[in-house]
C-alpha cells in the first residue's frame, strides 16, 4: 500500500524513514503541517510490533500535534518522531547520535521534545548533534519534567468542563476517577486534592497508587473497575485508545477529560459519548500544557508565571469550544477540529 493511501496520512507534508546499520537506528519522522511554524512533537522510543504500527502512530500523533499547537496559540505546526527500539536495552549514545543527525538533516522543519521512552537526558544527547531540540534545562528554569505543566493544563480544562456541564465555579466536592497515576496523573491528583475534589484512583502499579492515595485521601479501585466508578469526571491519564465502544457504554460520568494522548480508539466514540450526554474534552485541548511550556523555551523572555498563565488559558479555549458545540448540537471534538483548522488555514492564506 502506498503511504499516500494510508488511513492516517491525511495530507502530511513530509514523512521520513531512516535506517543506520551501524547504530541500529530505525526511525520515522512525520511532519503533518507547518502553516503556523516549524513542526514540534515528541520523540518516542518504543519496540513497536511492526513497522506498520509505528507508522500509524507517528502519522496520527503528528496530526494531533498540529491541532494541539493551533488551539494553544503556538507558532508551531505538528510533528512526531519514533525510534523503533526498546529504550531499556537499545538506547545507546550511538543510536541517539544517529537520530540527532536525522533531525538535523531536516534543517529545523521538525523540533524534537521528550516523549514515551525518551527523557531530558536524551534531549541533551541530541542537542550535542542538532540545535533542533527542546526540553533542555536552562538557567531561567525552563526544561526538565513536563508533567507539572501538562497536569496544570488538564486541571484548568476540568474547571472549564465542570462550569459548563455541572454549573459549578470550583472543583470542591467534585468526584474525579483518575486512570493512571504516573508523573502527570499523580500531579493532577495533587492539584485536585488541594482544590477539595474527591478522588478515585487506579493504576497497574499497586504500590504507586496506594502510596499516592494515602497522600490525597483517595479511594483505590482495580484497573478494570475504574470505568464503572460513579463519578462526575473520568480522567484517562494512562495509555491512548482507552475510549473504545465498550468503555463508552460503561462510563458512569458526565465529563471525560484527561492527560492521555489519542484517547479515542476510533472517531465514532466521540459521537457515542455525545449521544449519551457525556462531555468529552478533546485530549489535544486538555493536555497541551507540556507543549506550551516547551514552546516557551525558545523565547528569550521565558518566565514560569507567564507560562502557567498561558496554560491556564486552556480553560477559556475550552469554554469557547463547548459553547459552540452546545449551540450547534455537535460533539466538542468536531468544533475543536474546526477551530484549529480555522487558525492554521488563516495563517496559510496570510502567507500566500
Amino acid at each position: 500500500m502506498s503511504i499516500f493511501d494510508h488511513a492516517e496520512f491525511r495530507d502530511h507534508e513530509q514523512v521520513v524513514f531512516a535506517h543506520d546499520p551501524l547504530s541500529g537506528l530505525k526511525a520515522i519522522i512525520a511532519i503533518h503541517n507547518s502553516y503556523l511554524g516549524p513542526a514540534l512533537g515528541g520523540l518516542q522510543i518504543h519496540p513497536y510490533r511492526n513497522d506498520a504500527q509505528a507508522l500509524g502512530n507517528v502519522l496520527r500523533s503528528s496530526r494531533t500535534m498540529t491541532f494541539k499547537s493551533a488551539l494553544a496559540d503556538l507558532s508551531h505546526g505538528g510533528g512526531k518522531a519514533v525510534i523503533i527500539a526498546d529504550p531499556r536495552y537499545d538506547k545507546t549514545p550511538a543510536l541517539l547520535e544517529a537520530m540527532g543527525h536525522l533531525i538535523d538533516s531536516l534543517n529545523g522543519r521538525y523540533i524534537a521534545a521528550e516523549d514515551l521512552g525518551s527523557n531530558a537526558a536524551d534531549m541533551q544527547a541530541l542537542a550535542r548533534v542538532t540545535p533542533h531540540v527542546m526540553g533542555l534545562r536552562n538557567p531561567a528554569g525552563a526544561g526538565g519534567d513536563p508533567s507539572p505543566f501538562t497536569a496544570w493544563g488538564v486541571y484548568n480544562a476540568m474547571r472549564g468542563a465542570v462550569r459548563h456541564a455541572l454549573g459549578k465555579e470550583e472543583l470542591r466536592g467534585v468526584q474525579v476517577a483518575i486512570q493512571g497515576v504516573g508523573h502527570v496523573g499523580a500531579r493532577l491528583a495533587r492539584y485536585l486534592h488541594e482544590a477539595g475534589a474527591r478522588l478515585v484512583l487506579s493504576d497497574v502499579d499497586s504500590h504507586a497508587v496506594n502510596s499516592l492515595a494515602r497522600h490525597v485521601d483517595a479511594r483505590v479501585v482495580a484497573p478494570k473497575a475504574i470505568f464503572d466508578v460513579d463519578a462526575d469526571i473520568f480522567a484517562p491519564c494512562a495509555m491512548g485508545d482507552v475510549l473504545n465502544a465498550e468503555v463508552c457504554r460503561r462510563l458512569q460520568t458526565c465529563i471525560v477529560v484527561g492527560a492521555a494522548n489519542d484517547q479515542l480508539a476510533e472517531p465514532a466514540c466521540a459521537e457515542q459519548l455525545h449521544a449519551r450526554g457525556i462531555v468529552y474534552v478533546p485530549d489535544y485541548v486538555a493536555n497541551a500544557g507540556g507543549v506550551i511550556e516547551v514552546a516557551w523555551q525558545r523565547r528569550a523572555d521565558y518566565d514560569r508565571r507567564r507560562v502557567m498563565a498561558h496554560i491556564a488559558g486552556i480553560e477559556r479555549t475550552l469554554e469557547t469550544i463547548l459553547e459552540r458545540a452546545g449551540r450547534e448540537g455537535l460533539p466538542p471534538v468536531a468544533i475543536a477540529d474546526r477551530l484549529a483548522e480555522e487558525r492554521f488555514v488563516k495563517r496559510r492564506i496570510q502567507a500566500t
